[in-house]
């Protein structure tokens, strides 16, 4: 009996339907599963329900009511999604859920996609979302709401950290397309103020995808090659783009363009769309402006501007160093009269006085001794006369030989008692001489082979080589007997 069987049901392949036709060839009728006979276990309820929903819906796009919001600290969001009518549970895994742009609570509506699969512990289906978004015509406000509460909570809007744009540039970039008409009104302003600015162009998208990421590069970029040390510094970045919708501008209120020109070091006017629009990049900016063409005029002034405030400044100073004039000149007028100044020029006058005194001074001591040393000029010449120099010269002469003489009879004399000294000391070294010994007839006997002297008759014996050392000479010879006195 096949028919109690249903091999459509996800809990069976080909594989296990094979297998129960082999078991009813050999035991009979078999039981089907889901019977009395065969139970399912939860388990093959659950992983049958979940391979049935997840093979009938792999993709679905849901929309639906965030409620029971939940931020797991694992990092996953668990939540329903409800209509008027029902609600089904929802996971969005880690994984997932960081590249989401808005922030999800109870009460927004949002459009997910995901699959649809059971929870097999619970037994409860779900959706495991994969993408979610804002759902309405307030989902693109409510995503910029979140970003600039949170990039406010940051501190980057605050004016502490906005820096003042320089009087007079030189060099102003533009960060927009090149093919807009924000572009050609900022150009136009520039040209009709100030002819000679200098002005970069960095080209990028500014609507669509990736528009935002072209400008943060942009601006990047500006300032990487404008930067303070380079050879020609930009002093100021315009980011601009002209009129349009929410979704038109949309660019401007990305994080990317925020965190780009917060991080910028060079001051940034923010002139994105009209008046009444405002962006994220309005809110960072060191300046808002509130066109394109208001974002060129606050660079800088129209020519006839820069040269009224140029001939201002000019009769200012002028005037105050006119005032500054007077006023010393009262001054000095004021000291001159004083009794002070009087004082001073009575003491100046003695000290002038005293300088003259002391300069005759100074020139009677000079001229002294100007006189005292042509006098010890005037003797040293004398004795430098060629008739004074020869009689000092006979006069040295004579000391000269006759020094030379007593040292030489002083040097004769010392010689004959040195002489005498040694004489003395030659005859006590012969008398303490061996060889004294050896005149009065003596001898030495010494052993040939070692040269030691031979003062024991029993330390040598016949045959033994001797060597007698007399006054005069020595004489070999050989023993022929030795005794020993007694």
């Amino acid at each position: 009996m096949t028919e109690g069987r249903n091999m459509s049901s996800p809990l069976f392949g080909d594989e296990e339907g094979d297998l129960f036709e082999d078991l009813a060839t050999e035991i009979g009728e078999p039981a089907s599963p889901g019977t009395r006979e065969r139970p399912l276990t939860v388990s093959e309820v659950n992983t049958a329900a979940r391979e049935l929903l997840e093979g009938t819906f792999p993709d679905v796009w849901l929309c639906g009511e965030i409620s029971n919001f939940k931020a797991h600290g694992s990092g996953h969001f668990y939540f329903s999604l409800k209509d008027s009518r029902c609600q089904v549970g929802a996971v969005m895994f880690r994984t997932n859920n960081i590249y989401l742009r808005f922030k999800p609570a109870d009460g927004i509506s949002v459009l997910a996609r995901g699959r649809l699969s059971v929870y097999e512990a619970r037994g409860a289906y779900q959706l495991n979302v994969q993408w979610m978004e804002p759902l309405g015509a307030g989902s693109l406000q409510l995503l910029f709401e979140q970003l600039k509460a949170r990039l406010k909570a940051e501190g980057l809007f605050e004016a502490e950290r906005k820096r003042p744009l320089p009087e007079l540039p030189r060099r102003v970039a533009v960060v927009t397309s090149p093919t807009g008409a924000a572009l050609r009104d900022i150009l136009r302003v520039l040209e009709r103020r100030y002819a000679g600015l200098d002005i970069l162009i960095a080209p990028c998208r500014v609507q669509g995808a990736g528009a935002a990421a072209e400008i943060a590069a942009a601006i990047e970029v500006v300032n990487r090659v404008g930067c303070a040390g380079s050879a020609r510094p930009v002093d100021v970045i315009i980011v601009a783009r002209g009129g349009g919708s929410l979704e038109d501008l949309w660019a401007f209120n990305e994080e990317i363009v925020a965190r780009a020109i917060a991080a910028s070091a060079l001051p940034v006017i923010s002139a994105v769309g009209h008046e009444v629009d405002f962006t994220i990049a309005d809110f960072v900016a060191d300046l808002r402006a509130s066109t394109p063409s208001a974002a060129a005029e606050m660079v800088i002034g129209s020519h006839d501007e820069l040269t009224s405030r140029l001939a201002s400044a000019r009769a200012r100073l002028i005037q105050s160093a006119r005032y500054l004039a007077v006023a010393l000149r009262g001054r000095v007028d004021s000291l001159a009269r004083s009794r002070a100044f009087a004082r001073v020029e009575a003491a100046l006058a003695g000290a002038q006085q005293r300088r003259d005194e002391a300069t005759m001074r100074l020139g009677n001591a000079m001229l002294t001794r100007l006189r005292a040393s042509r006098g010890r000029i005037h003797v040293a010449a004398e004795r430098l006369s060629p008739r004074s120099m020869k009689a000092e010269v006979a006069s040295r002469r004579a000391r000269l030989e006759t020094g030379w003489e007593i040292l030489g009879r002083a040097v004769a004399q010392r010689a004959r008692g040195l002489r005498e000294r040694l004489a003395s000391s030659e005859a006590v070294l012969h008398t303490l001489s061996p060889l004294a010994v050896l005149d009065r007839g003596y001898a030495i006997c010494l052993d040939a082979a070692s040269g030691a002297i031979i003062t024991d008759a029993a330390s040598v014996s016949g045959g033994d080589q001797v060597i007698v050392k007399v006054a005069r000479g020595r004489i070999e010879a050989e023993v022929t007997r030795a005794k020993e006195d007694g």
